[in-house]
């Protein structure tokens, strides 16, 4: 007896259109590992890696500046192989078990596809993305400039349709923020307990600087120390020997009016030199003319960026600027010392009395904190999340909330927190209790 011969399917076009549907998922393999690669690895780490002479993680920077065209080439790729080898699955199935066969390829096809091409290339890409986007890099470079003019096709009715509903894209655009990616790699870091919190204020608020103006750090105007230039002039030295700061404003008239910024180190050179010059007589200080010895006022707009100014403070060699608003008026002081605060924190000397006292809640619960300290200095120093869209201080977001000036004793909720104004003067508030609900 003859051996059974094999079933009439079995012949060469099933063998070969098997093949294709393996190359085909391969392939499909090979480009959603490329995209998860590529979209996921740091383009610092690429940049690291091509300076110490690794030319595909060259290549792979060179690909990823047109993200656009990047995605649009790899999805293109894609989803032909995809489709392809879902069509010659159901011809092939279809072809064995007739009209059952669309099932089948439908069933097997998302199987294979999920678990071989998606599932398990994606997981492998992401494990080690840099240096997978090193080795696919060159291909998928070859693949972008094979398809360009197809995906320029794609591109260009994609964006039609996304300006009919108001969206602008630009082909200059990054996949990421440099400044996002930073900010986001050190709040991994922090929650996962790799990046001390001190660590990531720092760093945050260095990379916040060109976000931030003046007017939000500044100095206001009702707290600025400042000396009358017509006192006497024994008055005024007592006044700058006594002051904590080094260099006091010096006004004329009303206390807008500023005239000069007289430096304690100047001033008492010149005192020195009155004595010496007239034996020790310490009456000769009643001739001594303030304001020869003070420097010229730097003024600059309240909307002046953080970074744009401590470059200033830097090229001028000064510490010290007035803060004015649109009008010319004054509106504060800023010095360098408040913008390194916002990177390093709160900087303490022997003349900071308040410095050690730091936010210790009460038995209710309760933070006593002053109405004039900024929300962003409350939450980095609490880890909170309060919003400084609107106001700068706490007096300022309250009032903002409240729509009005609150009165001693009134209490307010929102953003989750519990306000109670503890002290007022004027139309200041002064001192908040505040405790998370």
């Amino acid at each position: 007896m003859e051996p059974s011969s094999l079933p009439a399917f079995l012949d060469t076009a099933f063998w070969l259109t098997a093949g294709a549907i393996f190359v085909l998922l391969m392939m499909s393999a090979f480009f959603s590992g490329s995209e998860t690669a590529l979209t996921a690895s740091s383009r610092a780490k690429l940049r690291s890696r091509a300076d110490r002479g690794d030319r595909g993680a060259d290549a792979a920077l060179l690909v990823t500046e047109d993200s656009e065209r990047l995605i649009g080439a790899i999805l293109l790729g894609n989803n032909v192989v995809n489709i392809l080898s879902a069509s010659l699955a159901t011809a092939l199935l279809t072809r064995i078990f007739g009209d059952s066969g669309v099932a089948f390829a439908t069933l097997g096809m998302t199987a294979l596809v999920l678990i071989f091409s998606e599932v398990l290339p994606k997981t492998y890409a992401i494990t080690d993305p840099e240096t997978v986007a090193a080795r696919v890099a060159r291909p998928i470079r070859l693949l972008t400039k094979v398809l360009a003019p197809v995906v320029g096709v794609v591109r260009a009715i994609v964006r039609g349709l996304l300006w009919v509903f108001g969206v602008r894209t630009s082909a200059d655009q990054h996949m990421f923020s440099v400044q996002d990616e930073i900010a986001g790699a050190l709040a991994i870091g922090a929650e996962e307990g790799t990046v001390q919190k001190e660590d990531r204020d720092r760093l945050l608020g260095a990379l916040d600087l060109g976000n931030r103006t003046v007017e939000e750090i500044m100095r206001h105007r009702s707290g600025i120390e400042m000396i009358d230039a017509d006192a006497p002039s024994e008055q005024i030295l007592a006044h700058v020997v006594n002051s904590a700061h080094t260099r006091l404003p010096l006004y004329r008239g009303e206390r807008e009016n500023v005239v000069g910024v007289i430096h304690s180190k100047d001033l008492l050179r010149a005192v020195e030199k009155l004595t010496r010059e007239d034996q020790g007589n310490l009456a000769t200080l009643h001739d001594l003319d303030v304001l020869k010895v003070a420097m010229q006022p730097y003024f600059v707009p309240e909307t002046t960026s953080l970074d744009e100014q401590m470059r200033e403070f830097l090229k001028r060699r000064t510490h010290f600027a007035l803060v004015v608003d649109e009008y010319g008026d004054l509106k504060g002081l800023i010095t360098l010392e408040d913008i390194l605060e916002e990177i390093v924190g709160e900087i303490a000397d022997e003349f900071d009395m308040d410095a050690d006292l730091a936010l210790k809640p009460n038995e209710a619960g309760d933070y006593l904190v002053e109405g004039a300290m900024t929300i962003r200095d409350l939450n980095r120093a609490m880890d909170w999340s309060l919003p400084d869209d609107e106001a700068n201080t706490l007096a300022g977001l309250v009032i903002h909330e409240a729509q009005m000036i609150p009165t001693e004793g009134q209490v307010f909720s929102f953003h989750g927190f519990r306000f109670e104004v503890t002290g007022r003067k004027d139309n200041r508030i002064t001192k908040l209790k505040i405790r998370p609900l």
